[in-house]
Formats: C-alpha cells, sequence, structure tokens
C-alpha cells in the first residue's frame, strides 16, 4: 500500500480543505399557507404535504 514520502505542509492540507463549505437548507414555499418549509417535508404552519393534511397543528 503506497504511503506518502514526505509530511503535507499546513497551506496545502488548509488549501484543500477549503472548498468543504456547506450550503444553506434548499426551502420552498408552501403550496396551501404560502410560509417556507424545507423540501420533501410536512409544513410545520399548516401540517399539509403533497396538498394533503398529515399533521395536527
Amino acid at each position: 500500500m503506497p504511503v506518502p514520502k514526505r509530511k503535507m505542509s499546513r497551506s496545502r492540507t488548509r488549501s484543500r480543505r477549503s472548498s468543504w463549505k456547506t450550503t444553506p437548507a434548499a426551502t420552498s414555499l408552501c403550496s396551501q399557507c404560502q410560509q417556507p418549509k424545507l423540501q420533501h417535508t410536512a409544513c410545520p404552519t399548516c401540517g399539509t404535504y403533497n396538498r394533503r393534511q398529515v399533521l395536527e397543528v
């Protein structure tokens, strides 16, 4: 199994890791109440998902 010949410097390691960024969660508007919600989840405001009532709010 190959191993590195030399230690990787801090600047080289950090520049490689600089692309590990988080992205904001994708939100959409609820079709019933027009409030923002996470995609593919039930709306926390009115409790609907895919035009059906799934939660008691």
